[in-house]
C-alpha cells in the first residue's frame, strides 16, 4: 500500500506502508544508529517523535522481548529504506512489521532516507505526518498546520506511574524515570544496588525517605525547560549531600538546577556512534545519543563547575562536574554502550561516590 511521508515545510516522500496502515503525527527526527532499532523504538526520550532510520537494512533480525528498552514503543513513527520482513537470528521472536501492528505503530518504507536526512539537517528537524492518504495537497496543508510535539505531557506520559524496586544489592539507590530506559536501572542492580525508580514528579521528602546512598537522575523525551518542576527537587538532593548522577535529560536537569540554560539544537545527536572526548583522561568514546537540546557551557559558573566532556562532532557540552557537589552528569549513555563498554566506567564512577558516602554515614536524612 503506497504511504506518504509529508513535513511542515511541505517537503514530501514517497514509500510504502509497513506496520499499522493510518496516519501518525510526529517530530521527524533521524538516527544513524546500524543496529539497535528495537531499543530505539521502545526508548521512551524518543516520546512524541517520528524516527528515521539513516542505515538502509531494518529489520534483519527481527524482535525480542529481552531488547525492549520499555515495556511499548513510544516513538510516533518509524521511517525506512530496506525493510526485512523474514529475519534471520537465533533470538528473534517475532518480524518487526508484526511489532509494529501489535504496538499500533504507523510506518513507512521504500524513502530515501538519505535525502529525507539530508535535509533535516539542512532545514532542522520538523513536525510533520506518515499517512495512507492519497490526496498529496491534502497532506500538505495538514502538515503545515501541525503544532509542536513537545510540552510538559511528555515526560509525564513515559515515567513510571508508582515507585518500584528492582534488586536486592546492598547499596540502595534511586533513580528518578523522566523516561528511563531499562538498562539504566539494570545496570545498577548489577552493580550491586537496590534500585528504587520514582516517578518524575516524585518530591525531596520522598527519595529521601528511601535512604539512597545516591540519585540518577534517567534520560527522558523533550525540552527541559518543560520539567523545570523538578529543579527544586534537585537542588535539595544537592543540598543533602546525596551523590547525583545526570544522564542525557537528567544532565541538562543538574545543568538548570545550579543555574545553567539549555538551547535547541538543529538536527539533535541521536545514533550510536558519536565521538566524545573525555577531557579528564584525554581519551575519546564512542558514545550513543539521543537528545534534541543542549547545555549552553557558558552559562554557568567555572568556579562551580568543571566541564569535562565535549563533542568531537560539534564541540557541544557532553559532561559536568559540581566542584562543590557528589554530583556529576553526561549528555550520552553510558548504559548503551556502542564501544561496546567505553563509558561504562561512569557507572563504577557513580558507584565509588556511592560507597564513600555510605562509609561515612550518608543515607539517613531524618
Amino acid at each position: 500500500m503506497k504511504a506518504y511521508l509529508c513535513l511542515a515545510d511541505g517537503k514530501m516522500f514517497e514509500g510504502k506502508s509497513v506496520g499499522l496502515a493510518g496516519e501518525t503525527v510526529g517530530e521527524v527526527v533521524f538516527n544513524t544508529s546500524m543496529t539497535g532499532y528495537q531499543e530505539i523504538l521502545t526508548d521512551p526520550s524518543y516520546a512524541g517523535q517520528i524516527i528515521t532510520l539513516t542505515y538502509p537494512l531494518i529489520g534483519n533480525y527481527g524482535v525480542n522481548k529481552t531488547d525492549a528498552e520499555s515495556s511499548a514503543i513510544h516513538a510516533k513513527g518509524l521511517v525506512v529504506k530496506e525493510f526485512c520482513e523474514q529475519p534471520s537470528n537465533f533470538r528473534s521472536e517475532q518480524n518487526l512489521h508484526e511489532y509494529l501492528i501489535s504496538q499500533g505503530i504507523v510506518g513507512i518504507k521504500d524513502v530515501d532516507t538519505r535525502a529525507l536526512t539530508k535535509h533535516l539537517r539542512k532545514s532542522g528537524t520538523m513536525m510533520g505526518l506518515i499517512s495512507i492518504e492519497t490526496d498529496a495537497d491534502k497532506l500538505a496543508a495538514k502538515a503545515k498546520e501541525l503544532g509542536t510535539s513537545t510540552g510538559p505531557h511528555l515526560v509525564k506520559s513515559v515515567t513510571t506511574p508508582k515507585a518500584y524496586t528492582l534488586g536486592t544489592g546492598r547499596f540502595p539507590v534511586v533513580v528518578m524515570d523522566f523516561g528511563a530506559k531499562g538498562n539504566i536501572p539494570a545496570s545498577l542492580a548489577a552493580l550491586g544496588c537496590r534500585v528504587n525508580v520514582v516517578s518524575a514528579t516524585a518530591q525531596a521528602r520522598e527519595i529521601l525517605d528511601h535512604q539512597p546512598l545516591g540519585v540518577v537522575l534517567s534520560n527522558g523525551p523533550g525540552d527541559p525547560q518543560d520539567v523545570g518542576y523538578v529543579l527544586p527537587v534537585i537542588n535539595e538532593l544537592l543540598e543533602a549531600g546525596v551523590p547525583v548522577m545526570g544522564i542525557c535529560l537528567g544532565h541538562q536537569l543538574l545543568g538548570m538546577a545550579i543555574g545553567g540554560t539549555t538551547y535547541k539544537l538543529k538536527f539533535g545527536h541521536r545514533g550510536g556512534n558519536h565521538p566524545v572526548l573525555d577531557l579528564q583522561n584525554n581519551r575519546v568514546h564512542i558514545t550513543s545519543q539521543n537528545h534534541g537540546y543542549a547545555l549552553a557551557e557558558d552559562s554557568f559558573s567555572k568556579d562551580e563547575v568543571e566541564v569535562t566532556h565535549i563533542n568531537l562532532h560539534d564541540r557541544t557540552n557532553e559532561g559536568i562536574k559540581l566542584k562543590k557537589k557528589r554530583a556529576f552528569s553526561v549528555q550520552f549513555h553510558p548504559e548503551a554502550c556502542p564501544g561496546p563498554q567505553d563509558t561504562f566506567y561512569l557507572f563504577a564512577q557513580f558507584m565509588a561516590m556511592v560507597k564513600e558516602y555510605g562509609s561515612t554515614g550518608g543515607g539517613s536524612h531524618a
